[in-house]
């Protein structure tokens, strides 16, 4: 049976929130969102590529910043309402440089940062 993104549930502005792990470690990398063309676009290109809801535009991630994501699975669950992309990373997934954008953790009640940006 061949793969229609149309046929998932999106949200009422055409999204479905999207997890990106990286393929080796299972580290959960970020969270982003995808519109039904920006499924295919990763599908077709292997690269994955988001819908920035800001810009209201196509974000293929590492275009600028040239830390890619090269799609190495796409999977979605079971209410066909979220994915989940495993990936291989090329640098910090985070816009602030860190591996992850999950870097900051609650602690009996106090904010702790678990890792400071990657150095180049």
């Amino acid at each position: 049976m061949t793969f229609d993104p149309t046929t998932l549930k999106f949200n009422d502005a055409g999204l479905l929130p999207v997890i990106a792990q990286d393929a080796d470690s299972l580290e959960v990398l970020m969270l982003a969102w995808m519109n039904a063309q920006s499924i295919q676009r990763t599908l077709d290109s292997g690269n994955v590529t988001y819908w920035s809801r800001s810009r209201q535009e196509y974000w293929v991630k590492g275009a600028t910043s040239g830390h890619h994501q090269e799609l190495v699975d796409l999977r979605y669950d079971c209410d066909r309402d979220c994915i989940l992309v495993l990936v291989r990373q090329t640098g910090p997934a985070c816009h602030t440089g860190r591996r992850s954008c999950f870097y900051t953790t609650v602690r009996d009640g106090a904010q702790i940062e678990l890792s400071k940006p990657m150095q180049d």
